[in-house]
C-alpha cells in the first residue's frame, strides 16, 4: 500500500482525501472546521484526528494541498476594450484559480485608484492593448497605480511595445512581466500568465493567509482550489496516455457564497451559417458566479429568479420564502436536517443557482439577416452537444434530488438563446474529490482519473 494524503483549506473546512495509488482506491475522508481566524493547523489536526478513526493509522508516502481559505485569491484586472483586453484578462485570472472582484477598462480614474486601494487584491492584473499596438491606456494605468501603496504584486500581461516601461513606472511594486495576454486582435495566450498567478500564490499568498506551518507538511506546492478543480475536470474530459476520459463535460460547484462553473469542451458553432462574435474562448472554461450561493449569497438567487419561479418550484408560499430567506442570511450555517420546508426551498434555491449560473457561463446565438440570407451570431462556448454535466456542493450532495436539480443547467425553450447542453449524464461528486483528484493528476494522473470514474455516481440521461 502507498497512501497519499491530499488537503483542501476550504474557506469553511477543511477537506481530507486518503488515497491508495498502488490499489487505486480512496482510503477515506474527512473534514473539520478551517480555524483561519487562529492557527489553521488547528483544524487541520482535528481533521486528520477524524480521519485517522476511519482509515487507521497510515503512513503517508506524500502529502499535496490546496486551498481557498480566507477568502481564495483575490484579483482585480484592468484592460483596454472590455470585449477585448479586459476580457482577456478576466479569463486569465478565473483560469488561474482566482476570484475576480472587478475589471477596471480603459483609463482608471481618482475614483477607481481609491477603490482598488481600499480593496486590497492579493494580485492586480494590468494589461492593454495589443503587441505594436496602442500603449496609451496601460501606460496612463500604470503611472496611476504607482500613486498608491504599493500593498500588492502586479502582473503585467499588455502591450510588449508599453511592458518594460509600465515595470519601471511601478518601481515600488512587486512587479512580474508577462507576455501579451492578447497578443494580436481576437488571439488568446493565457497559459503564462496563470502560470505567473499560481507561483506568486505559492510564494506570497500562502505566507500572508497563515499556511505557511501547515506547508511544512506538504511533499509539493500549493494551488488554488479551483484551479485544482479545473485540472480534475480536464483529466476526467480528456482521459491521459492509455486510459479515455468520459468526453467534453460542464462542471458545476454550488457553494453558500458562490457558484463554480467550468466546462471543457470546444465549443464553436457546429452550423455553417453561424458566425462567431468575440473572443475565442479556453477549451477549459472557469467562472465564478460571486452573487450566487445557496446562503451567504442567497439573495442573488431570489434577485436572479425571481420569487415566483422559487415559489413555483418550492410549493411554498413567497411571503414564506421571503421568511425563510431573512433567516438563512442572519444563520448561514443551517441545513435542511429533515425539515421539509427547507429542503424544498433548497431544491428551489439550487435548481436556480445551477440555471442562473450554467446559462452566464454558455454563449448565446441570435438570428440575423445579411445580403446571404438568415445568419446567425454566435457568443461565447456553445456547449449544446456536451453530454456530461458533473455537480458538487452541499446542496446538491445531500440530496436525493440531485438530478432533478442537475438538470436545470440543461437547454430551456423558455430561454432559447442560451446554448446550454441538450441533454446529458449526470455525474455527482459525493464525496467531496474533485479538488483532491486535480491535486492527484499532477502526479499520478491515470490513478486520478480511474478513481473518478469509479467514485463518482453516474446517472444516465438527464431529461
Amino acid at each position: 500500500m502507498k497512501p497519499v494524503l491530499l488537503i483542501d483549506f476550504g474557506s469553511t473546512y477543511t477537506k481530507l482525501t486518503a488515497v491508495d495509488v498502488e490499489s487505486e482506491c480512496l482510503l477515506g475522508t474527512a473534514a473539520a472546521y478551517t480555524t483561519v481566524q487562529t492557527d489553521i493547523n488547528d483544524g487541520l489536526q482535528m481533521a486528520l484526528g477524524r480521519l485517522e478513526q476511519k482509515t487507521g493509522k497510515l503512513s503517508f508516502a506524500a502529502c499535496y494541498a490546496c486551498s481557498s481559505a480566507a477568502g481564495g485569491l483575490r484579483m482585480v484586472t484592468s484592460g483596454l476594450v472590455p470585449e477585448l483586453t479586459g476580457e482577456a484578462a478576466r479569463l486569465a485570472s478565473l483560469g488561474a484559480g482566482a476570484k475576480v472582484e472587478k475589471v477596471y477598462n480603459f483609463q482608471l480614474t481618482e475614483d477607481d485608484l481609491q477603490e482598488i486601494s481600499e480593496s486590497k487584491p492579493d494580485i492586480f492584473l494590468l494589461v492593454g492593448g495589443t503587441d505594436g499596438g496602442n500603449t496609451e491606456c496601460i501606460l496612463h494605468n500604470a503611472k496611476a497605480l504607482a500613486s498608491i501603496k504599493p500593498e500588492f504584486p502586479i502582473v503585467i500581461a499588455g502591450n510588449r511595445t508599453a511592458a518594460r516601461e509600465c515595470q519601471r513606472l511601478l518601481a515600488g511594486f512587486e512587479v512580474y512581466i508577462c507576455p501579451n495576454v492578447m497578443p494580436k486582435f481576437g488571439v488568446l495566450n493565457i497559459e503564462p500568465t496563470q502560470k505567473q498567478i499560481r507561483d506568486i500564490f505559492l510564494n506570497r499568498i500562502i505566507q500572508a493567509k497563515g499556511l505557511s506551518k501547515a506547508t511544512q507538511l506538504l511533499s509539493d506546492i500549493m494551488m488554488p482550489t479551483p484551479s485544482a478543480v479545473l485540472q480534475a475536470m480536464n483529466l476526467l474530459a480528456q482521459g491521459c496516455e492509455g486510459e479515455q476520459g468520459i468526453g467534453e463535460l460542464v462542471g458545476v460547484d454550488v457553494g453558500g457564497a458562490t457558484t463554480d462553473i467550468y466546462s471543457i469542451a470546444d465549443g464553436m458553432p457546429d452550423q455553417m451559417n453561424t458566425v462567431y462574435k468575440g473572443l475565442p474562448e479556453p477549451y477549459a472554461k472557469r467562472t465564478v458566479e460571486g452573487d450566487i450561493g445557496m446562503r451567504y449569497s442567497i439573495q442573488g438567487i431570489v434577485d436572479a429568479a425571481g420569487l415566483d419561479r422559487i415559489a413555483k418550484l418550492s410549493g411554498l408560499s413567497k411571503a414564506r420564502i421571503t421568511e425563510l430567506v431573512e433567516d438563512l442570511k442572519l444563520h448561514t450555517d443551517t441545513v435542511p436536517n429533515g425539515d421539509s420546508e427547507l429542503e424544498s426551498l433548497d431544491y428551489a434555491l439550487a435548481s436556480m443557482a445551477i440555471e442562473e449560473a450554467v446559462k452566464r457561463h454558455a454563449g448565446t446565438i441570435e438570428e440575423t439577416y445579411t445580403l446571404m440570407g438568415k445568419t446567425y451570431l454566435q457568443e461565447g462556448k456553445n456547449l449544446t452537444k456536451v453530454r456530461n454535466i458533473v455537480v458538487t456542493g452541499g446542496s446538491l450532495i445531500h440530496t436525493k434530488r440531485t438530478e432533478e436539480i442537475a438538470a436545470h443547467a440543461l437547454y430551456s425553450p423558455m430561454q432559447p438563446t442560451s446554448l446550454r447542453p441538450i441533454k446529458a449524464d449526470v455525474w455527482v461528486d459525493r464525496t467531496y474529490i474533485l479538488a483532491a483528484m486535480g491535486l492527484l493528476a499532477g502526479h499520478y494522473p491515470h490513478t486520478a482519473l480511474r478513481i473518478m470514474k469509479k467514485e463518482l455516481e453516474h446517472h444516465g440521461y438527464s431529461e
